[in-house]
């Protein structure tokens, strides 16, 4: 069976221009759209007055500048980052020298791996002034967030509770119009499952993610991802199931619906799978477990 999760690319905006989505709530979109970014980075602005900044986007001028103009007259006292790929945390150091406030994160890239080489294209030069962990609490005026540690897309990924209106800046972890990306070595698919699970602990009614448009419903919305996961990984033993197989084949018969310009992410996720598989003892390698290798069910699982 193939889960079907109500993605939606509709979004009402104008580039460098903050929208109003809740009394505490502002964003200002980048102009960065991609494949990957959809519109582009969705950078939110929270309280009134004295204001934090989450994900202040790429290292791009006119994005800062957008900022600031969005919060003129106020204070930004707060620069948080959920993670640190190239369209969330770069424009934190130019924020930061503008304006004197000190920037929120796990740690720097790969942080969540010690002694494991992250992946390439991260953020290499973020290093937060203050780092945060799981259940850590961060108070500004008039608003209160809590910080909850969802390693797997990348091993530092925080999420953001505004818990004075229970809704949860869910940067990539989860995203309101396609799947997350998960590449290891940084990136896990273990972990990520394991943070998708712990998110159904919480009662947040809305997700804020930094690409797309809210989430509605969380629940349903993250069971449909966990639940899809698990159809790729069905999808996986089947193309084991007449022999062994490398990665490159199994994209192709896996994502014929998508773009051959994007297979190469696609590949990345499916090695993802298949490392918790073989972790698991589903799946058996003819080699190091590389992108490269070639697979086969394990029939004695």
């Amino acid at each position: 069976m193939t889960v079907s999760i109500p993605f939606k690319k509709e979004l009402d905006f104008e580039y460098g221009v903050a929208n109003e989505l809740s009394p505490l709530i502002r964003r200002v979109i980048a102009q960065n759209p991609s494949p990957f970014t959809l519109h582009g980075t969705g950078t939110y602005i929270i309280g009134r007055g004295s204001v934090a900044v989450i994900d202040p986007g790429p290292l791009d001028d006119n994005h800062v500048k957008a900022i600031l103009k969005a919060t003129e007259g106020e204070t930004i006292s707060h620069i948080l980052i959920t993670h640190t790929h190239h369209d969330h945390s770069p424009a934190a150091q130019p924020l930061k020298e503008r304006t004197g406030a000190k920037t929120y994160g796990f740690g720097p890239h790969g942080s969540g791996k010690p002694g494991m080489d992250p992946e390439e294209g991260g953020d290499m030069d973020f290093t937060p002034d203050i780092r945060i962990k799981d259940g850590d609490i961060i108070e500004g005026q008039g608003w209160t967030m809590k910080a909850l540690h969802t390693p797997g897309h990348l091993s530092n990924h925080i999420c953001f509770e505004l818990m004075e209106e229970k809704t949860l800046f869910s940067g990539d972890h989860v995203m309101g119009w396609s799947t997350t990306i998960v590449s290891p070595p940084d990136g896990d698919m273990k972990q990520y499952m394991d943070s998708l699970a712990k998110l159904l602990d919480f009662d947040h009614i809305k997700y804020w993610p930094t690409h797309g448009p809210a989430i509605e419903d969380p629940h349903p919305f993250v069971k449909g991802l966990i639940a899809h996961r698990h159809d790729r990984m069905s999808q996986i033993k089947n193309c084991l199931s007449d022999g062994s197989m490398d990665i490159p084949s199994m994209v192709k018969k896996m994502y014929t619906d998508v773009p051959e310009y994007l297979h190469p992410a696609a590949a990345r996720s499916v090695y993802s799978h298949i490392l918790m598989m073989v972790e698991n003892g589903e799946i058996l390698s003819d080699g190091e477990k590389t992108v490269t290798d070639v697979y086969s069910l394990n029939n004695k699982a």
